[in-house]
């Protein structure tokens, strides 16, 4: 039997053919779990990376995951917005049905350093890393509290573990989920439901250029740059049964990136 059969997972931020997002959708998918994701294309569309095909991967996606025998459903949704994280379960719980994993994968980022930031800049990445992330854990373990046990999976970018001049904005927001992810994984210990974040370095799902890449190669030491498929692989480790004793964890799955 597949590892993750019955199971239904939320999945944040699925908007892009390359992206993590995907890549996670598809193993959790594979693995038999039922998926629910969201998307955001107007985010997406600011960013110069983004290509024409993913304007419509959403209902390409869904078509995809559904031919791999699962129920698949989704919901474009603005993850800054205060109610964001209610309205999400319940589609996904009238759709669905009640979840068991959640991989809180949306992310907002914008490089700036210390000349550029400003309050509006950084508002914007607060309202989807910090506010969007903590408030979306805590109501999906509200819901399932006395029902189930269950799985949070965050992605992160190795705050914690080495700095990141030019990018003040993101590493403040996501290292501030990096903490939360300890603190809150005892307090849903009790219910059965995990909480860990996964770093998986950089990452090439679409958004580094020809120099960026042969610039971060040297710093791998496997010899290769960090795929989407490598971080799916761990977040469904994560989701399943065998992963049930690691709860609070920052796990970085970066192929010794330095």
């Amino acid at each position: 039997m597949k590892r993750l059969t019955n199971k239904i997972a939320i999945v944040t931020g699925a908007s892009r053919v390359n992206g993590i997002g995907t890549a996670i959708c598809r193993a959790l998918a594979s693995e038999g779990a039922d998926i629910f994701f969201t998307h955001w294309s107007s985010y997406d569309a600011q960013m110069p990376y983004v290509v024409e095909k993913d304007a419509n991967w959403s209902l390409q996606l869904m078509e995809e995951i559904r031919h791999l025998g699962v129920r698949c459903e989704s919901m474009a949704v603005d993850l800054s917005q205060l109610d964001a994280p209610k309205q999400l379960l319940a589609e996904v719980h009238e759709k669905l049905g009640s979840p068991s994993i959640l991989v809180n994968n949306a992310t907002h980022s914008v490089d700036v350093d210390f000349r550029t930031i400003n309050a509006e800049i950084l508002d914007a990445h607060y309202y989807v890393n910090v506010r969007g992330t903590c408030l979306l854990t805590v109501e999906f373990a509200r819901q399932i509290e006395g029902r189930h046990g269950g799985r949070v999976i965050h992605m992160v970018s190795g705050q914690d573990k080495s700095p990141e001049p030019g990018n003040l904005a993101y590493v403040a927001t996501k290292g501030a989920v990096s903490t939360f992810t300890k603190s809150v994984a005892l307090e849903l210990a009790p219910l059965q439901i995990t909480v860990n974040a996964v770093d998986p370095g950089p990452t090439d799902s679409g958004w580094m250029g020809h120099d960026l890449k042969a610039n971060l190669l040297p710093k791998f030491p496997m010899g290769r740059i960090g795929e989407p498929r490598d971080a799916a692989k761990l977040v469904v480790f994560l989701a399943s049964d065998e992963a049930a004793w690691i709860t609070g964890q920052i796990i970085h799955s970066d192929g010794g990136f330095w």
